[in-house]
């Protein structure tokens, strides 16, 4: 398990410390989903009515949005592949080992951005902007850090139901 980044460690730059804790909340997610007995995995206990492998897929798909069709300005086929019927959806055949690589996999795509990018760059325009200008770099992870560790939130809570674990 990765340790948590604290705000003492010292860092090299911004954008080591960005990828610290966009890298401890993915590993987080990745540990409480491959811990999560597997009739857990499809099963909601929340109103909202969403699955912890939906979750790991929403949090891959918020990575491409943000990251390599927002930001890179990268065409993506189906930029809310994650998303049908107005929720989060898994399809019966995606499997937790499937879900997991493809966060990895979005995850290695990530920092290789952050590790190669100016955190003062501005991204490309495109349809994720919605019509307004670009952000930078650094607005874009502030909003993936957010993401990430109010997604862990609810899956600690989720895994605690189920397990009777605490979260962190």
């Amino acid at each position: 398990m990765l340790p948590f980044p604290e705000p003492t460690k010292p860092a090299a730059s911004r954008n080591e410390v960005f990828t610290g804790y966009l890298d401890f909340f993915r590993s987080r997610v990745i540990d409480k989903i491959t811990e999560l007995p597997e009739p857990e995995l499809r099963t909601s206990r929340v109103p909202s009515g969403w699955t912890p492998l939906e979750l790991v897929k929403h949090l891959t798909f918020v990575e491409l949005r943000w990251i390599e069709w927002g930001f890179q300005g990268r065409p993506v086929e189906k930029p809310w592949g994650d998303w049908k019927d107005d929720r989060w959806h898994v399809d019966p055949a995606e499997t937790r080992e499937s879900l997991l690589e493809a966060l990895r996999t979005q995850g290695r795509h990530t920092t290789s951005v952050i590790e190669t990018t100016d955190l003062s760059e501005v991204g490309q325009p495109g349809p994720r902007w919605k019509g307004a200008e670009p952000a930078t770099l650094e607005r874009v992870l502030f909003h993936l850090v957010q993401e990430y560790a109010r997604h862990l939130g609810h899956l600690d809570i989720i895994t605690e139901q189920a397990t009777t674990e605490p979260g962190e």
